[in-house]
Order: C-alpha cells, then sequence, then structure tokens
C-alpha cells in the first residue's frame, strides 16, 4: 500500500495557490486581449463577439476567479483523496445514471483544454510528475495520478467559464482565450512548482535507463525505479524507432558487431542469435545476469568512455575533417567520396561529405563493446546516421558544424539513456542543438562582429557540457538560457546600431497606443448612436487615427486639430434626415467644406486610395438619402445631440499621456502618417511598392549556395507528426512567430533574398530587418504588413525545419535506402 508523504498537503496547498495566481493573472490579461481583438476584427460580427465577451468577462471577472478557486480545491481535493470503489454486487439499479449532456461538453472541453496545456508543458509535467510520484507514495512517475495535471485545470476553468455568461458563443470565446494564453503562462508556473518541490526536500523517484516510446510522439515512463528496462519496454521502444527511422527491429534482440546493417549485406536484427557477442535482453535478461548488476556495470563502462573519447574529441583538430576530403558548402551528403556506405564498418575520420568527423561512426566498435543491451547498438547507429546529416547540413555553417559535432558524444549518452530524445522536440538537448544551428545561420560572417561573438560563446558552452555532467537536463536549460541571452544582447545592440529608426518606430507605436485608446473611448460614445454602420467605423477606426495625429503633430489646440474634431460632429449631422428647406440649405452649403476637410484629414494619414473610394462611394448615397428621410422625433433630436456633446467632451490625447514602452501588445490598427523621409529613413516596405498581381518565384535554389532548394529541407511535407516544425515556417501565422535574431526570406524587388531579424517593437507593430554584410541595408515594415507577406507566400523561414527534425528526415530516407540495399 503507498505512503503520502507528509508533506503532501503543505507541498499542494502552495502549488494551487501558484495555480491560481497564474490563471487570475491570465484572465486579467485575457480582458484585454479580447479588447484588442475587438478592434483588429475584420468583420463586424467578430468584432461585436469580442466586445460581447469582454463585457462579460470583465464584469463577472470576480465570479470567475472564485468559481475556478473552489472548482481547482475541490478537484485536487477528490485527486488527493479519492472515493473507495464500492463493489458491484452492492450497487441497485437506483444507483445508476444517464451521463447529461452538460458532463460531456465538460469532460471534452476540458480535455481539449488540458491538451493546448501539456502540449507547451511536456518537459516541465514529466519532471512534476517525477514529484508527484514521490509524494503520494506510489514510487514511479503516474501522469494520471498527479492532481494539478493540465486535465484538473481544464476542468476548473470549464466551471468557472460557465458562471460568467449563458451565451454559448462567448464562452467558446473565453475557452479558446484563456486557453491559448494559459498554455503559456503555466510553463512557467508547473516550473516554479518544481522548483518549490525541489526547495522542500521533495525527491523525485528514479527513472529507469530508458523510457518507452509511444504512438508518434507520446512517451510512457516505465512503472518500476529500478535502473533497469523490463524486456516489454524494449520491445516498445524498438517497435517505435523502427517506425521513426524506417528499419527493420531486432527481432529477438541479437545483434551482430557488423552494426546497423551487417557486411554480410543482410540486416543486423536477424532472427538468429548464434554468433551474436550479446544475448537475449542483454543486462535486462532475467536470472543472474538480469538481476541489474551487470547493467550497472555496464553503463559505468560506457560513461567512462564516452567521456574520454569526448574529451579527446575537444583537442584541436580532432574533429577537421580531412583536406581530401573535397567537401565543399552546400554539397549534398555522399557527394564527395561516395558518402555513406551501405556497410556497418567505421568509417575513416575524412568521411566525404561532411563538415567534421563522426566520432560516433569513428569509434562504432569501442562503443558497441560497452553498450549495456542489443537496444543501444541500434540507437548508437541511429544517432551517428543523425550526425552524417547534421555534419552534411549545407544550411549550418562549417564553423558551427564543428562545434555541434563536439556535442556527439554527449548527445549519443543521453539518447542512450532516455529515447525521448528521438521524440520530444521540447527535449532540451534537441532544443539547445536546434537553437545553436538556427542562430548561426542569421549570420553571413564568422571572422569579426556578432559573428564572431557568438562562435566564441558557443565553443565556450560547449566545452563547458564536454567537461560538466551532461547526464544532467538542467546543464542543457542553463545553455540555452544563456544562448537566449545572447539573443537579447544582440538584439540590444542592433538597436544601439539603428537608433534613429528605432526611436522613430517606438514612437509611432506609442502613437498608435494613443489612438487604439482615444479609439475605444470614441466607441463607447458611438454605439448607442443611430447611424449607419460603415460610418460609425469609419469614425471610430480612421478618423480617430486622424484627430490623434493632428493633435500630436500641431497640438491639441491647434486650428487645424479643431477642424478635425469640428468633422466628426459634421459628418454624424451630414447623415441624418432633413425634415425642413433650412435644413437642407445648410447641409448643401457645408458639405463641399466638410469633403475638403475629410480628404485632407485622411491624406495627414496616408489613407489608401482604395479605401477612400469605398468610403465615399458610400457616403455619396446616405447623403442624397438623407434628403428624402422621415425627420428625428423630438426624443431622437435630445438623445442625438447628447451624444454629439459626450463626443466633443472627449479629449484627445498628448504626447505626455504615451504609455511606457512594454505596455499591453498593440494589435488593431495600421500605423500610417509616415511622411517620405520618415519612410526612407527606416526603409519602409509600403503595400503599393509590393506588386501582389505578380507571380512569386518558389525556387529558392540560388540562396546560399543552393542550401535552401531540393528536399535537402523545404520538401518534408511528409513527415509524421512528430517530426513536422513546431511553429509555422511559412503562411499567415508565421508572422505571429517571427523571432528575433532569426534568417529569413523575403521575396522583394523581384527576388528572394535572406534577411535577418534584428529588432521588434515591444507591441509587435513595427519589425527591422537586415539584408547584406558589408552594405547592411535596413527594411522596415509594420506588423500587417509582415502578415499579408506572409499570408501571400513572399515571407518565409530560412529554416523549413529545426536541424533535428531535418536530420531525422533524411536519415530515415538514407536508413530506408540502406534497409532497401541490404534486402537485395
Amino acid at each position: 500500500m503507498s505512503v503520502p508523504d507528509p508533506r503532501l498537503h503543505t507541498a499542494m496547498q502552495s502549488a494551487v495557490q501558484r495555480i491560481l495566481s497564474t490563471v487570475a493573472d491570465t484572465a486579467s490579461r485575457t480582458v484585454d486581449v479580447l479588447g484588442m481583438l475587438a478592434l483588429s476584427a475584420k468583420s463586424n460580427a467578430d468584432r461585436q463577439a469580442y466586445m460581447a465577451a469582454q463585457y462579460d468577462f470583465q464584469r463577472k471577472l470576480s465570479t470567475f476567479n472564485m468559481t475556478f478557486t473552489s472548482v481547482l480545491n475541490e478537484k485536487v481535493a477528490q485527486q488527493l483523496h479519492p472515493r473507495s470503489s464500492r463493489p458491484m454486487a452492492t450497487t441497485d439499479w437506483t444507483a445508476l445514471s444517464l451521463v447529461g449532456d452538460q458532463e460531456v461538453e465538460e469532460q471534452v472541453t476540458a480535455y481539449r483544454q488540458g491538451l493546448a496545456i501539456e502540449h507547451e508543458c511536456e518537459w516541465e509535467l514529466r519532471e512534476l510528475d517525477a514529484y508527484m510520484g514521490s509524494l503520494l507514495g506510489l514510487g514511479r512517475p503516474d501522469p494520471e495520478r498527479n492532481p494539478i495535471r493540465p486535465e484538473i485545470v481544464g476542468k476548473a476553468l470549464f466551471r468557472a467559464i460557465e458562471s460568467v455568461t449563458t451565451d454559448v458563443g462567448v464562452r467558446k470565446t473565453l475557452a479558446r482565450e484563456l486557453a491559448h494564453g494559459l498554455a503559456k503562462s503555466m510553463r512557467q508556473c508547473y516550473g516554479a512548482i518544481v522548483a518549490d518541490l525541489s526547495a522542500r526536500g521533495v525527491q523525485p523517484v528514479g527513472l529507469a535507463v530508458r523510457s518507452g516510446i509511444t504512438g508518434t510522439g507520446g512517451v510512457t515512463a516505465p512503472a518500476s525505479a529500478a535502473p533497469r528496462t523490463t524486456p516489454p519496454d524494449l520491445h516498445q521502444t524498438a517497435q517505435t524507432l523502427s517506425a521513426l527511422f524506417g528499419v527493420p527491429p531486432p527481432s529477438s534482440f541479437a545483434i551482430s558487431a557488423g552494426g546497423l546493417f551487417g557486411p554480410s549485406g543482410g540486416s543486423a536484427f536477424a532472427a538468429s542469435g548464434e554468433g551474436s557477442h550479446r544475448s537475449g535482453f542483454g543486462a535486462a535478461a532475467p536470472g543472474p545476469a538480469g538481476s541489474g548488476s551487470a547493467g550497472r556495470v555496464s553503463d559505468a563502462q560506457m560513461a567512462d568512455l564516452i567521456r574520454r573519447l569526448a574529451f579527446l574529441a575537444s583537442t584541436p583538430g580532432a574533429l577537421e575533417p580531412a583536406a581530401a576530403s573535397g567537401w565543399t558548402p552546400g554539397m549534398a551528403p555522399g557527394s564527395v567520396g561516395g558518402g555513406v556506405p551501405a556497410s556497418g564498418e567505421a568509417l575513416p575520420s575524412g568521411l566525404g561529405g561532411l563538415m567534421a568527423v563522426n566520432l560516433i561512426r569513428a569509434h562504432r566498435e569501442e562503443l558497441v563493446s560497452a553498450a549495456s543491451a542489443p537496444l543501444d547498438h541500434m540507437v548508437i547507429d541511429i544517432v551517428a546516421s543523425l550526425f552524417d546529416q547534421i555534419l552534411s547540413d549545407p544550411k549550418v555553417p562549417p564553423q558551427m558544424a564543428r562545434q555541434i559535432a563536439r556535442l556527439q558524444l554527449p548527445v549519443l549518452r543521453v539518447a542512450l539513456k532516455d529515447v525521448r530524445f528521438f521524440s520530444s522536440r521540447s527535449h532540451p538537448v534537441r532544443k539547445f542543438v536546434n537553437r545553436m544551428a538556427s542562430i548561426a545561420c542569421a549570420f553571413e560572417d564568422f571572422d569579426d562582429g556578432p559573428g564572431m561573438r557568438f562562435l566564441s560563446l558557443v565553443r565556450e558552452l560547449v566545452q563547458q557540457i564536454v567537461e560538466g555532467d551532461f547526464d544532467q537536463m538542467d546543464l542543457y536549460e542553463s545553455k540555452l538560457r544563456a544562448l537566449e541571452g545572447f539573443v537579447q544582447e544582440q538584439a540590444q545592440d542592433e538597436a544601439r546600431a539603428h537608433a534613429e529608426a528605432v526611436e522613430l518606430l517606438a514612437q509611432k507605436e506609442s502613437q498608435l497606443r494613443l489612438q487604439a485608446r482615444y479609439a475605444e473611448q470614441v466607441q463607447a460614445v458611438l454605439l448607442p448612436l443611430g447611424v449607419q454602420d460603415f460610418v460609425r467605423d469609419f469614425l471610430q477606426q480612421t478618423w480617430s487615427q486622424v484627430q490623434v495625429e493632428a493633435a500630436m503633430r500641431h497640438g491639441p489646440d491647434a486650428e487645424i486639430t479643431r477642424r478635425m474634431k469640428q468633422a466628426a460632429r459634421e459628418l454624424i449631422l451630414s447623415v441624418q434626415p432633413k425634415h425642413s428647406p433650412a435644413e437642407r440649405k445648410q447641409f448643401i452649403l457645408t458639405l463641399p467644406q466638410l469633403m475638403k476637410t475629410l480628404h485632407e484629414g485622411l491624406a495627414l494619414i496616408r489613407w489608401p486610395e482604395d479605401k477612400k473610394k469605398a468610403f465615399f462611394s458610400e457616403l455619396l448615397p446616405c447623403h442624397a438619402q438623407s434628403l428624402k428621410g422621415q425627420p428625428l422625433s423630438d426624443f431622437q433630436r435630445h438623445q442625438l445631440e447628447s451624444l454629439l456633446q459626450a463626443l466633443d467632451r472627449l479629449e484627445l490625447p498628448k504626447a505626455e499621456d504615451s504609455p511606457p514602452p512594454d505596455a499591453a501588445p498593440v494589435l488593431q490598427g495600421e500605423p500610417t502618417g509616415f511622411s517620405d523621409e520618415e519612410a526612407a529613413q527606416v526603409g519602409l516596405v509600403q503595400e503599393t511598392a509590393v506588386d501582389w498581381d505578380g507571380q512569386v518565384d518558389i525556387d529558392l535554389a540560388h540562396l546560399d549556395g543552393g542550401a535552401a532548394g531540393g528536399d535537402v529541407d523545404i520538401n518534408l511535407d511528409g513527415l509524421g507528426a512528430e517530426l513536422r516544425p513546431e511553429t509555422p515556417t511559412q503562411g499567415a501565422q508565421l508572422a505571429q512567430y517571427v523571432q528575433a535574431g532569426v534568417a529569413y526570406q523575403m521575396f522583394v524587388d523581384g527576388a528572394w533574398k535572406k534577411v535577418r531579424l534584428n529588432w521588434v517593437s515591444p507591441g509587435r507593430t513595427f519589425f527591422i530587418f537586415s539584408q547584406g554584410h558589408k552594405h547592411q541595408k535596413i527594411i522596415s515594415m509594420t506588423g500587417r504588413m509582415l502578415a499579408k507577406l506572409c499570408e501571400s507566400g513572399r515571407f518565409r523561414a530560412f529554416e523549413q525545419a529545426y536541424l533535428i527534425e531535418r536530420a531525422v528526415a533524411r536519415a530515415r530516407r538514407q536508413l530506408a535506402a540502406l534497409t532497401a540495399h541490404s534486402r537485395s
């Protein structure tokens, strides 16, 4: 019988409080996000839906938090003290009931919300499960017994949303936005809970030497904490690796010394176990050999061997490929020296097509001899094939490839102990290697400047890993944080280098925030006003920009500013019915000046001509109809005058009212009002400068010596879900995921060009890219322009998949081809 840890309830109270605080903060931010989404909505129906959701949620925010607190405490208490199961013999028919639609909806919605959180917090949850297994006295990590797992949070979230409103549409909107926000914030929350449990002295339950993989990326930890893996786990792991890389699994787990594909031409995973230097399940086999001591001795031998080889590989020149290999950047693997042979013998140091020596192949015999189980041989050969592809990837600069090559043996060690490395994109080692390659792709030169500083940092980080305890994931996570710190520092340096452009764009973003704030005030006044929808939208979204622009340029008391504000009142009156000849005459006399003021204001913000034509084409018929309409009643006249007075009382924002740079993101509006000089200063890409009707050349082979073309990186559509990019690499959604310090491809001036994102404004309203090395040119654009380029296929990621995902895809093809060759 499991005995819970005495610290269980205290630790759980602290964990629940952290979750409650995280959810409350996320809910508060969601209120602001809904308002921004309403202002940026493309249709009136979407705008009304977001506004209704924001109104209900803001009004019932305290109710939401109280309900979530109550339900979460209730659910956690049920998990900590489950009811004892009652025998079926003692249950009568009156105890049976049908499951209601509401319960089904709750389960489905909670599952979806929990899945969104689980996808973002995969690694943190794995650590938390180990701590919970210790606290609950389970002796093993069990995700289904974790009292604060994402599913429980999702159920409490569903009940809390229910308490806000009865409107189904509003509930769906809140569920979607809250799940999206929580998926990001719960990652830090779960990490903080793990840190708190560790500080309390809670020891996580031990993990097995190797985890079993299930499905196309899910991982199930073994139930035992013993330092050996049971035969079913080995078989399941081998089957999954076989499916992932397209190689036949070892039917009896007996492997010859020839490697994955023996010299005889037959598969090394033959059914026969005769002649093998291992038998059965190796150290994990039952009997005296399976007691666990042999596995520990063998594992220690493997660890010592890997550390010795890793140290030798760190000596100068140890990883340099032979000069006779003839490798040149952009050359495909196997294009020199015949590539990877079909036999499993160790390959020479100067492997053709590689930018550095494949140490795993060079020392394969020693590694196989020290392996503790036959499945380890399969892992060794697969990791060797992965590094064949990594070290020949044409998108990785040779200088960076040689630094990644120094991680071959630490990566092999990680893969032998935890095969989640192959299936989990959030694995710290995978993220570290991928991030190194992605940042390196953005530099054109490593001989001086930022490229040299980055290479020096990577060399130091890799050396610390090689000399440190590279069995610990914390080591890789700390180095990943160091990489991210460099990217942030580099972004600050780039901002200082383009200080004038950054300052101008920052001012424009602050102005846009002021426009958004003023637009919200105008919206509140105009909402009950009885005017056409297009007039209301124009006054709220466009004319509010005109008024703020005039106030910022000339001051709130300037004559032009007063005229722009008065034009809003006159426009509303111009579409009202005129019942008397005097009103009609007054309208005809003031209309020319009104139209002149409207054109002057729209020119002030450089409103596009097509939008002008569309607006005036709707306005003119309304003016004609106003001369024939029914007169307003006295009540309607008084109500209209009251609303117009409220509109007049609105104060225009001043420059000193600008919010801080770290204010809420700006998602609405299109920054306009750039003069020709300002646009030229920041290299602003105007929509009119792009031939949107022209054809986009999808052939990217000319970039980087062919690195971007062919099936090396772009034709990855056939990959399974576990290999597809975690973030979009092209299409409309890419605009939301671009990161500073990363390389991209942009179709400008009729050709594809490699650009590097240098700076992103705090509200992601403006982006500054650089192109070239010796004579660097800056290109800036608005968020909407970037989204339009992505949507039209004129902007895409330089890497269509991360380095290891590309390597897995190419290794899969290589191993499948070698398998076919060995069978022929």
